[in-house]
């Protein structure tokens, strides 16, 4: 009987051997979860203390411009730094910077009248630390786990933040409303002295590569690459398609006041997250996956079908589970995204790769807020959902006949999975 069970968990809960295999990959997973639990804690304080200061919807908007410009210049440079230095010291110096942000923004909140100007320089300060940080943090995962665990690392970063992204907002939202925005920033403080003590115990992830050539020289040449491989330029295509078309952040609110239903806006937004959360609690059956394109296609057909079925449902709880249906669909994308980058891209080339992931993942969500609240104040909300939803579906059909290559892709005969698989034998291993 036991056996039985036994099979039968594996087969369906998430496989959690990166964790036992690399203690280097314990500490990155761990770090980057205290890390996120601050740093939510943040993101939540700045826009309050930004509308406590203003009244002013358009000025709390406008830390979403300030964020986004230098998450995309610094991201695509950070993909060219993680593949000339070490990658380990890089996420190790921006965290250490991220601190020090946060302890301004402390000391700020302490002022008799805080000062509306820092709100805005920390953010973006913040934004361009985590656009040169985030390339190397992701492109050191392939060197710290055995090649034949990535998905399953995937898995378990992506659980780190469904857990995380699900119960945080909320614990945020309740020791802001009950103690200020200052102890939210002192918290932020404090975990981001956990995770640089957390960081400093990886070993080292130098690169592998001379870096003899001009920055825009590599970031061309990462590019080239890419553009090479249809299956990868199709899985950032139909990530953006996802994104733009059926990711209706915007219409939270208007959606919770259409619905009779203010005290669910919390809900709405975590609803992604807890779908995420249900998906990556019963992901054993991705590892048994071998055609990756496959599901990163029908994730994102299945993301606009359930936009489509969310712009028809009038009772909150229905439209509540269209949106977890979505998040775990789209966590069903992502994980196998990431296992086509992880898997099939030379180390010497991951840090750009990266860097455009990076760039893809923050212009799609800016672009699909514009989209859908355009689309509404001229439509109607229903209208913005709808169309998103039909254009989504649409989209992705339209890349699955043009990049067969998507289609095709196998990990068992792609050459470009053979040949990471033979140049990074035995490199997961250093640090268990």
């Amino acid at each position: 009987m036991s056996t039985g069970t036994d099979r039968i968990r594996s087969r369906l809960l998430p496989n959690t051997a990166p964790w036992r295999s690399s203690r280097d990959f314990r500490l990155v997973w761990a770090s980057g979860a205290v890390t996120m639990l601050g740093s939510i804690f943040t993101l939540t304080a700045i826009p309050l203390q930004i509308a406590d200061a203003t009244g002013s919807p358009l000025a709390v908007g406008a830390v979403g411009a300030v964020e986004l410009v230098p998450t995309v210049l610094l991201g695509l440079y950070g993909g060219v730094l993680a593949d000339r230095a070490d990658r380990r010291t890089v996420a190790l110096v921006t965290e250490i910077a991220l601190a020090a942000l946060s302890a301004l923004l402390l000391v700020n909140a302490l002022l008799g009248a805080p000062l509306l100007w820092p709100l805005y320089v920390a953010a973006g300060c913040a934004a361009a630390l985590q656009g040169l940080q985030q390339p190397s943090l992701e492109a050191m995962v392939p060197r710290l786990v055995p090649h034949d665990q990535l998905v399953a690392a995937g898995v378990l970063l992506s659980l780190r933040w469904s857990v995380v992204g699900l119960a945080a907002p909320g614990i945020a939202g309740v020791v802001i409303a009950t103690a200020g925005t200052a102890p939210a920033y002192l918290l932020d403080v404090a975990t981001f002295l956990v995770s640089i003590g957390l960081l400093a115990r990886v070993r080292r992830v130098p690169s592998e590569r001379d870096a003899e050539a001009p920055p825009l020289h590599d970031l061309i040449e990462g590019a080239r690459y890419a553009a090479r491989r249809p299956e990868l330029v199709g899985t950032y295509l139909v990530d953006l398609a996802a994104t733009v078309f059926a990711l209706p952040t915007a219409l939270f609110p208007f959606l919770a006041v259409e619905s009779d239903a203010l005290w669910a806006l919390g809900l709405l937004y975590s609803a992604s997250a807890a779908g995420s959360l249900l998906a990556a609690a019963f992901s054993g059956w991705t590892e048994r996956v071998h055609r990756h394109g496959r599901p990163v296609l029908f994730s994102a057909a299945l993301v606009g079908v359930v936009m489509v079925a969310a712009a028809l449902c009038s009772n909150i709880w229905a439209l509540l589970l269209c949106l977890a249906a979505a998040g775990a669909a789209h966590w069903l994308g992502d994980t196998f995204r990431g296992a086509i980058w992880n898997e099939s891209i030379p180390d010497r080339l991951r840090g750009r790769a990266a860097g455009l992931e990076l760039l893809i993942g923050s212009a799609g969500p800016a672009l699909g807020d514009i989209r859908a609240g355009g689309l509404a104040a001229r439509y109607g909300i229903r209208a913005a959902l709808r169309s998103g939803g039909l254009a989504c579906v649409a989209s992705t059909g339209v890349l699955a006949a043009a990049l067969p290559a998507l289609w095709r892709y196998d990990r068992r005969t792609d050459p470009q999975v053979a040949a990471v698989r033979a140049a990074t034998s035995g490199l997961g291993e250093q640090g268990g």
